[in-house]
């Protein structure tokens, strides 16, 4: 019996991450430079302890003070640490049932509570195409 393709197939396993301790306006610029709408937020032994995306730093615009963004906070003031991961060994439907069901864009896939890569959206518009292409289309 043929196994279903396992997000380990299709991940990023570069995931540029950030500390918790990184302030907030570096964390913005981090994320326009990699051109990414997250990142994972590890701490100093490389342990997923958050994400920070960019509705967690839209807040910044409406927890300003006078029309100015709190630039002296730090990511740990913004991240999201209710996070949802994913182990590599998961099949790729499954992921998308995932992204199907919930907001988010990208999915952390962790190994042992360390980050080992990320799955996005548009990596499984990859394996739409990918799968049409052995069906002929």
């Amino acid at each position: 019996m043929e196994s279903f393709p396992k997000i380990s197939e299709y991940m990023d396993s570069a995931v540029p991450t950030l500390s918790p301790e990184t302030q907030i306006m570096e964390a913005v610029d981090f994320l326009l430079r990699h051109q990414v709408t997250g990142a994972p937020v590890v701490d100093s032994k490389g342990k997923l302890v958050g994400i920070i995306t960019e509705t967690n730093l839209l807040k910044l615009l409406t927890e300003g003070v006078h029309g100015e963004p709190p630039t002296d906070a730090t990511v740990a003031e913004f991240m999201s640490t209710d996070v949802i991961t994913v182990p590599p060994t998961v099949d790729i439907y499954y992921v998308a049932g995932m992204f199907l069901a919930n907001k988010f864009r990208r999915l952390p896939v962790v190994d042992d509570g360390k980050i080992v890569g990320a799955i996005t959206r548009y990596d499984l518009l990859r394996v739409v195409r990918t799968l049409s292409e052995g069906f002929g289309q």
